[in-house]
């Protein structure tokens, strides 16, 4: 058995303001699920805090590119050197964010030890990129993108490690099934996508297992599993920035997390984009905390 060590990441810095003069509240992310006594329902060793820079985007405008950029790239380092003695060590890191812009610690962290592939959990892709977008900045909606070495290259080509992921290494779940544009360029780049309807119609324990098994070829070392919080439904997980309708459910992403995490191969997991001040009364954050255990540990 694995030691299960639960590492905070509460960074904001890829996602942009809410409103005039604020910052995004998924910091708190951590703080709302060690409320839910996370840490001591899965068993875990505590991982401490890796803190993140000021959220400052300075005079940034559109077309500047990636804002916080800086920031990123520091945090990014200081997160993969934690996730990196924790995989190397053993452990089973458990990440909680955070936006989506924590993925590219461990991706990178990953990338210093060897060739890993991505599960990601999420509503969207997170495959913005100056190829298919003209407004880029928000980092936490391009960090697939960013890990597979499409933009600038302060962030793409950390440590002269670019790519951090392969294109081939990279598998997509819970997309919605109105996001035709993206499902388009995914495909022409052969990275398969699993839709919400797809999960429903094969069945998300049954693709999850094949998934888990396609990484066990001998060319990859392992795999990360990225959860995003808005892959649930906004009837249940209302409290993210894009509430997209026509999510999975609690049962189907329990269903779909279970076979990916129990794999020998998974080497760890982080959980992102909560945002506690849009859920005043903490049902949201109880829910998520409830899912993340009973997809580890099975309580």
């Amino acid at each position: 058995m694995r030691n299960i060590v639960v590492l905070d990441a509460p960074s904001n810095l890829g996602l942009r303001p809410p409103a005039p003069g604020t910052v995004p509240g998924c910091y708190k992310l951590a703080g709302a699920l060690r409320e839910q006594r996370i840490v001591q329902r899965l068993r875990a060793l505590e991982g401490g805090v890796v803190v993140p820079p000021r959220y400052d985007r300075g005079d940034w405008r559109e077309g500047d590119g990636v804002f916080n950029a800086g920031a990123l790239a520091a945090y990014t380092r200081k997160l993969a050197d934690r996730i990196e003695r924790h995989v190397r060590a053993g452990d089973f890191p458990v990440v909680l964010g955070g936006d989506c812009s924590i993925q590219l610690g461990a991706s990178l962290a990953l990338r210093r030890i060897g060739r890993y592939g991505l599960a990601a959990v999420d509503a969207s892709p997170d495959f913005r990129h100056p190829g298919n977008s003209d407004r880029i900045g928000a980092a936490g909606g391009e960090e697939v993108a960013l890990a597979t070495g499409r933009g600038q290259d302060d962030l793409t080509d950390l440590e002269g490690l670019r790519p951090y992921l392969r294109d081939e290494d990279v598998r997509f779940f819970g997309i919605r099934d109105a996001f035709e544009e993206d499902r388009a360029e995914l495909a022409a780049l052969k990275i398969p996508v699993v839709t919400v309807g797809d999960l429903r119609e094969w069945g998300a324990d049954a693709l999850a297992t094949a998934t888990a098994q396609a990484f066990e070829i001998p060319d990859v070392d392992g795999f990360w599993v990225h959860l995003d919080a808005d892959v649930l439904d906004p009837g249940v997980m209302p409290a993210v920035d894009s509430p997209d309708p026509d999510g999975l459910l609690p049962d189907e992403l329990v269903a779909l997390l279970r076979p990916l995490l129990a794999s020998a191969h998974c080497v760890g997991l982080n959980v992102t984009i909560y945002d506690p001040d849009l859920d005043p009364e903490g049902t949201a954050g109880a829910l998520l905390a409830d899912v993340v255990v009973a997809a580890l540990v099975g309580d």
